[in-house]
């Protein structure tokens, strides 16, 4: 059983539809796709109806932007009430962040001499929920400024390049017990991968486990053999389920197939059994994985 539970379309920053995606990732063999889309829930409902069409298992999921201790982290939330109030109110803060960013960030790229519009920007990314970074570099890509979306990372847009503007991002901790209380379980995506430090550490990761965190992204392109052992060492100690999986985009991020990385069946079943619980414990309507 092959299981990839992180991926996103063109709602949020990937290149593909939510049917193209779900089509995609049965092509590539999948048993099981996760599609957790930056901040929104919007490509559910299409991704959904695609899955159940073709036969293959879909969970409906999200990954929310946060922070902690002053720097970036990724929230996998998986399964939770998307209608849940308090979530609602807090994604709209998120994306309403990134549409403020957007016109800043072009009017900084212009400062530097690079010949780019708002509209620019906007026509790569119209069916986006809100415009961000890896739109910003498709639009470089576009007028030619840079190749990809790696060298535009790479000399613009990343902290401390240029061409960067920070935004609005929900704190860790809020974003965990959200989850929780909407009734979906939780995994920190790429947990070392984007950091020359550790961090969060084993003890830090037990005060967010009584928080209501439910796994460890262990099996990710950005994490080396040494890391990945590490973390794996760490879930055992804590009892946080493990997850495997490709942070796919499309064309949009190379070496990040598919299937290039997965989730161990047991390990997904403990995931799947701790949104369950969670949901029974919250009293919402969740969502259901199709099967």
């Amino acid at each position: 059983m092959r299981i990839d539970l992180h991926t996103h379309s063109r709602v949020s920053d990937g290149t593909d539809s939510p049917e193209e995606l779900v089509r995609a990732a049965q092509a590539a063999g999948l048993d099981v796709v996760a599609l957790t889309d930056h901040d929104t829930a919007d490509g559910w409902a299409e991704a959904a109806a695609t899955a159940a069409e073709i036969g293959i298992e879909l969970v409906r999921g999200m990954e929310i932007s946060t922070l902690h201790q002053g720097r970036s982290v990724h929230l996998l939330g998986y399964l939770p009430d998307p209608t849940y109030p308090p979530l609602v109110t807090e994604l709209q803060h998120v994306l309403e962040g990134r549409r403020h960013r957007l016109p800043m960030m072009v009017e900084r790229l212009r400062g530097l001499g690079v010949e780019i519009t708002v509209d620019d920007v906007l026509a790569v990314s119209p069916d986006a929920a809100a415009s961000g970074r890896p739109h910003v570099a498709d639009a470089l890509v576009r007028l030619g400024v840079v190749a990809d979306r790696d060298e535009a990372f790479d000399t613009l847009l990343a902290a401390g390049r240029p061409g960067y503007v920070g935004r609005y991002a929900t704190s860790l901790d809020q974003a965990i017990a959200l989850v929780a209380e909407a009734g979906g379980a939780s995994v920190i995506a790429h947990v070392w991968g984007r950091s020359t430090s550790e961090r969060p550490g084993e003890a830090e990761l037990a005060s967010l486990q009584e928080l209501g965190l439910t796994g460890l992204e262990v099996d990710h392109q950005d994490h080396d053999a040494t890391r990945r052992d590490r973390l794996r060492a760490i879930a055992r100690n804590l009892g946080l389920v493990v997850t495997g999986s490709s942070d796919y985009h499309g064309t949009g991020k190379t070496m990040h197939d598919l299937g290039v990385n997965t989730t161990a069946p047991e390990e997904y079943a403990r995931l799947i059994d701790a949104a369950a619980t969670a949901s029974a414990a919250s009293g919402r309507p969740t969502p259901q994985v199709i099967r």
